[in-house]
């Protein structure tokens, strides 16, 4: 298999980590989607990552229905969510806040470096968006004791939860402050010590 696209991509790292986990060998092609944006069109015509290419040529081209085969191909014993009922849902509800929380850090990332002006509008609605969800997941996480998300176990909230909060901080160092969400600090931080996360990172870097 061949996974498409940069480490500091919050939904590139997460499912790179997840393969990790899994113990699923794949080459990494590190592509941005602006600097390489040939390179990516061939399998990915929306020319966006992660992009993964299996061994039958197949691209697959959204993290969620990645991790969604990756899951299925690991089986039911070993797949980082929950397979139905209600679990399930909680599960998909984290990573759905996660997963939010990274693409409107991504937009608001955007919008500073590649519009001029930058839209105030929007930026103030990404950073309302920012807030409200860091305090839906704070709230969350600090009513849970486990060492991970909903157990003893790591999942795929988990990893969502540590990817996007990692590129938050480093995209928009002003809007997270961990002395307002330490529950989910102290998370992030304990899942970064993991070596999968520690293997598999890679600093923010301006669009190329």
């Amino acid at each position: 298999m061949i996974l498409i696209g940069q480490y500091d991509s919050p939904f590139v790292r997460r499912v790179a980590i997840a393969m990790h986990l899994y113990g699923m060998a794949y080459e990494h092609r590190p592509w941005s989607t602006f600097g390489d944006a040939a390179l990516i069109a061939p399998f990915n015509p929306l020319i966006r990552v992660p992009t993964l290419v299996l061994d039958d040529g197949e691209s697959l081209i959204e993290s969620g229905a990645i991790l969604d085969h990756l899951d299925q191909v690991a089986g039911p014993d070993r797949a980082l969510i929950p397979l139905t009922g209600a679990p399930r849902r909680q599960a998909l509800r984290v990573v759905g806040l996660a997963t939010g929380l990274a693409d409107k850090s991504v937009s608001l990332l955007y919008e500073r470096l590649l519009h001029q002006p930058a839209s105030q509008v929007w930026m103030e609605r990404c950073q309302t968006q920012i807030a409200g969800v860091l305090a839906a997941l704070e709230a969350d996480r600090a009513a849970r004791s486990s060492p991970f998300w909903f157990g003893d176990r790591i999942g795929h909230e988990d990893i969502a939860v540590t990817c996007a909060l990692r590129f938050t901080r480093e995209a928009h160092p002003g809007l997270f402050d961990p002395t307002l969400s330490p529950s989910l600090a102290a998370h992030a931080a304990r899942c970064e010590a993991l070596p999968a996360f520690q293997d598999i990172v890679q600093p923010l870097a301006p669009p190329a």
